[in-house]
């Protein structure tokens, strides 16, 4: 069973990013899918992948972030490793 290391906690370091923009290291705000509606962060996680937006992250076993910087604002997607 493939786990994101940011969702259950197991790392930090798995989502250090630092801003393209401005070098400020980026603040994660959860996975993609939980922005969707008030109801999808309560759905199954490999379903809600079909709609995270990245063709092959069910398959690549990737776990969709969504990342922003408070310095500058900016907002990016990154892509996780389970």
């Amino acid at each position: 069973m493939n786990m994101c290391p940011l969702c259950n906690g197991f790392s930090d370091e798995a989502g250090a990013a630092s801003c393209p923009n401005c070098q400020t290291l980026m603040i994660d705000h959860g996975k993609m899918t939980d922005y969707l509606d008030e109801y999808s962060a309560y759905m199954e996680i490999d379903t809600m992948k079909l709609f995270d937006g990245v063709r092959e992250s069910l398959e690549a076993h990737r776990c969709v972030h969504l990342f922003s910087c408070m310095n500058c604002l900016h907002e990016e997607a990154r892509e996780i490793q389970e």
